[in-house]
Parts: structure tokens; C-alpha cells; sequence
């Protein structure tokens, strides 16, 4: 584990190292974060012989989709402050064949990073399983740090959460209690503070399209939902930042922008491999979703650069 602690900035004691707390609250101009999700090495083997229950025993292709990713980053310029993947690592449930070599590769494409270039990971379902447990929860924050934190940019604050635990905490009603008290102190803390912004990140979605729309295996139980959404604009949260849909969705409902970021891995809709960039300026947050040769090629266009000066 000691190469994996030098290659990635690791989180710990619920609150992000990368970030220096003495930013909490002071707003330091504009700057952008690269955002994205599913990597998720081996579904695309698993979708194309339909079997999604299993790890799929070949990954080569995602594995060069996220070296292209980080190609990708590693050229913009200014660099971003952050980039973070939204869950799904990989496909391997726990206790499945390839899990290990999976995490094992996934970590060496990302090993090229630009190191000056904090990378921020999410769990998502396959990377805990649909029912987590203690054990996989602990597994994972083993291999990539803890399952839940928050830090600070510039006087915005940012949360990473659990999304599996909102889904279906059954088989670990103690971490979930855990994780809701510290959620709600978080959001108490941020109403108390000078926040220019605050930003949520999360596997599952609210929703994909609407905060009315039916359940779904791709968005929260309509409940959970709607308590989420409460307490997020009461709280007054920007953006929640999600991936889990392999598509791009999302909408802006009563100031709360939900943003689906499809996946630099498997696709199930026509959207491309890619990457979401992500500008937050002193009164907004504007984010654009971009291929991997598009943003290769042509690196942030010239109105996200100007939001930057």
C-alpha cells in the first residue's frame, strides 16, 4: 500500500488533506475541477457478452480510456484544481474474480496523473456492493481512502458522500446512522459559515431528469430523495455532481442543479468517452461535459477560459 499512498493524496479523519483547512470560509477567485465517473474496468467486456452480474475478465480498453483521461488533463492549462471520479471504479463486485487485478491496473492508469492534480475518489455500488457491508466498506477504504469527507476550495466547501448507504444501508444500519449525523452537522456547520459555495458529490443521482420522476435502478428511492433535496437547498448546496448513468442527464430544479456525468468508461447511450469540466466563479458554477479527443485536441474553449481570468 505504500506506492499507493505516495500516488494519491489520501483522505483521512473525514476531512480531504489536499486542501489546507485555512481556505474554510475565504473566497480566493475563480478556478475549475475536472469531474468524472465509471472507469469501472471490466463492464464493457460484461456488457457486451451480457453478463453484468460477473466482473468481466478483460479490460484493456478502459484501462486506455482512463490513460486517455489523464492525458487529457495533464495538458490543460491552467491546471485544475482537483479531479474527482464519481464512483464505479471498477466493475468487480467484492468477493469477485479480478477485483484486486482491476484496482491494481485502474491505479496504474491513473499513476501518470500530473501530481499537482489532487485526485478525489467516490465509492459507487460495484465498488462496495448494492448491499454494502462493514467488511466492504472497509475494503474499499483500504485500497482508496474513506467513503465519506469533505474539504474546501477557496471558500467553497465540498462533500463526498456515500450514495450506498442511501440506497440500501441494510446490512449496516450503524454506518449509515454515522454517516447521517455527520451529514447533517456538515450542512448545519455550512448554513453557520461564509460559504461562497457548497457542492455535493455522490455515485447515485437524485434523479436523472426530474425530482418527480419514478424510481429507478439509476436514481434514489423516492423518499430518500426528497428528504436529500429538503435539506440540500435548506442548506443552500449549488450542485450535486453524480455519474452511475453511463449517460449524461440531469436538471436544474428550485436552484439545485443536478448534474449525471456519463462515463469515461462503458457508455449505454451515444454519449462519448469523457471528462466534465467544471468553472466555479464568485456567483456561479457552469460545467461542460467533453469527449476525450475534444478536450485532447482543443483543451478548455475560450468562454470557460475567460470565466477563469
Amino acid at each position: 500500500m505504500a506506492a499507493d499512498e505516495d500516488m494519491f493524496i489520501r483522505a483521512k479523519h473525514r476531512t480531504y488533506m489536499g486542501f489546507s483547512q485555512e481556505e474554510q470560509g475565504e473566497w480566493k477567485g475563480p478556478f475549475y475541477f475536472i469531474q468524472a465517473a465509471d472507469p469501472q474496468l471490466g463492464l464493457m467486456k460484461a456488457w457486451t457478452v451480457g453478463d453484468n452480474d460477473n466482473g468481466g475478465d478483460e479490460w484493456g480498453e478502459e484501462v486506455r480510456l482512463t490513460q486517455q483521461a489523464v492525458q487529457a488533463v495533464n495538458k490543460l492549462k491552467p491546471r485544475p484544481r482537483f479531479m474527482v471520479i464519481c464512483g464505479d471504479l471498477i466493475h468487480a463486485m467484492p468477493g469477485t474474480p479480478w477485483r484486486q487485478e482491476q484496482e491494481r491496473d485502474l491505479k496504474g492508469a491513473l499513476r501518470g496523473t500530473d501530481p499537482s492534480i489532487p485526485l478525489i475518489f467516490l465509492s459507487g455500488n460495484h465498488d462496495i456492493g448494492n448491499t454494502p457491508t462493514p467488511d466492504t466498506i472497509a475494503q474499499y477504504c483500504s485500497s482508496w481512502g474513506d467513503d465519506y469527507f469533505s474539504f474546501w476550495v477557496g471558500g467553497v466547501l465540498c462533500l463526498v458522500l456515500n450514495s450506498q448507504l442511501f440506497f440500501d444501508s441494510s446490512a449496516c444500519p450503524d454506518l449509515r446512522d454515522a454517516h447521517e449525523a455527520w451529514l447533517v452537522e456538515q450542512l448545519e456547520k455550512a448554513q453557520s459559515k461564509a460559504c461562497r459555495h457548497i457542492l455535493v458529490f455522490q455515485h447515485i443521482p437524485l434523479y436523472l431528469h426530474s425530482p418527480e420522476e419514478e424510481n429507478d435502478y439509476f436514481n434514489l428511492e423516492r423518499g430518500v430523495r426528497d428528504k436529500l433535496i429538503q435539506r440540500f437547498r435548506q442548506a443552500g448546496v449549488k450542485a450535486v455532481f453524480s455519474g452511475h448513468y453511463h449517460r449524461n442527464a440531469g436538471a436544474v430544479n428550485d436552484g439545485l442543479d443536478m448534474v449525471v456525468t456519463s462515463a469515461i468508461g462503458c457508455q449505454l447511450g451515444t454519449d462519448p468517452h469523457g471528462l466534465r469540466v467544471v468553472v466555479v466563479t464568485e456567483e456561479k458554477v457552469v460545467h461542460r461535459y467533453y469527449s476525450l479527443e475534444q478536450l485532447i485536441a482543443d483543451g478548455l474553449e475560450p468562454d470557460l477560459q475567460k470565466l477563469l481570468a
